[in-house]
């Protein structure tokens, strides 16, 4: 299958390498003329090491030509961060031709924001929008080129816009990720599954002291103690009351499952906490004023929750508090620099109105 994946981070370096080695033809786009000519001095391969060694994958193409990146494709995967949807969807939608599938991993209802400028752009037409609930890798670079993959996702919830395309499109999608997919249904339903916003604004919050103070702090091991985790607990409890107020069924891939060893398995194995604190690839400097746990899982992705939950008509009062925590450490109301519904093109909307929107013109 030929697969274009945009952008340079973690995500997109680990797809390049997954991809590549599972024998699809991959083209990275990258936005800067610097980053191409750099790829091309590693022969445009990316080096993946993981549980079972070092490996080699090549990439058919490294371009900052985007026309050039998406011809042809039939997957287009954009695991760049959420802040960064509303300066691609312009870049991208004139490109799109009918029968691609764009994916986002996750996606804040990013498949909106895209879906728009898509019809704007007079390319909508035949065209899928997926997002799903994580990053499809525990997944860090160790080099322009290099990445190591700790642990990979066993089950990825997916839902597509319009619903009318949702079986082809999560076809292609499993011969990208064979076995993992599961279907939500619709993008409401799987932007209500981002584990992001459940996870990371409590740890950064809970732990601010501390990785303002030392030169790296692992959020992940002496940073997730008993009172982070309820607080959690608690922060994903008013995630499901909204997917139920919005008649979404389970599973709702509660995060406590991916800190118990028995029970439902979640997005990764039950290995996947003791491979990330392993790694140490998690012991970082987070900048509060400027990373994305900040700025995409605290700022849009908990607004997006207290959008949607005043449309249900559920109380919020531990994403609200986060929320607005994060926007006193940054000195801006997040509430307000977030990402709502109206954001998305979704504004103004009853309940009902919502969900029939979100399903999209039929085929």
């Amino acid at each position: 299958m030929k697969i274009a994946i945009l952008g340079g981070g973690n995500g997109s370096l680990a797809a390049a390498g997954d991809f590549s080695l599972a024998g699809h033809e991959v083209r990275l786009w990258r936005r800067g003329a610097a980053d191409v000519a750099e790829h091309a001095t590693f022969d445009d391969t990316i080096t993946l090491r993981d549980a079972d060694g070092t490996h080699k994958g090549k990439m058919a193409l490294v371009t900052n030509d985007i026309a050039a990146a998406l011809d042809g494709a039939e997957l287009i995967f954009c695991p760049i961060p959420a802040t960064a949807h509303d300066d691609l969807a312009p870049v991208l939608a004139p490109h799109l031709k009918p029968g691609q599938v764009i994916y986002l991993p996750p996606g804040t209802l990013g498949t909106m924001i895209l879906a728009h400028a898509a019809r704007d752009a007079g390319t909508l037409a035949g065209v899928a929008f997926a997002e799903t609930g994580t990053l499809p890798w525990l997944v860090r670079k160790h080099g322009f080129a290099e990445v190591v993959i700790s642990t990979r996702a066993v089950r990825l919830p997916t839902g597509v816009y319009p619903v009318a395309l949702r079986e082809a499109a999560l076809k292609t999608i499993d011969a990208a990720f064979p076995g993992v997919i599961e279907p939500c249904e619709d993008v409401l339903s799987a932007a209500l599954m981002n584990a992001g916003p459940i996870i990371h604004p409590p740890l950064i919050l809970m732990n601010a002291g501390p990785l303002e103070h030392f030169e790296a702090w692992d959020i992940h091991n002496e940073g997730t103690q008993a009172s982070v985790r309820a607080v959690t607990d608690m922060l994903d409890a008013e995630r499901v009351a909204v997917r139920e107020a919005f008649g979404y069924g389970a599973p709702h891939f509660p995060l406590a499952d991916h800190y118990h060893d028995d029970g439902e398995m979640w997005m990764y194995d039950r290995k996947s906490r003791a491979n990330l604190t392993d790694s140490g690839d998690w012991r970082e400097k987070i900048d509060l004023h400027a990373h994305r746990y900040m700025m995409e899982d605290t700022r849009l992705g908990l607004s997006l929750i207290c959008s949607m939950a005043k449309v249900a008509g559920v109380d919020v009062p531990l994403s609200r508090g986060l929320l607005a925590i994060g926007g006193a450490i940054n000195g801006v109301d997040f509430m307000q620099d977030g990402r709502t519904l109206a954001d998305v093109g979704l504004g103004g909307l009853s309940l009902e109105d919502l969900k029939a929107a979100a399903e999209g013109p039929s085929a």
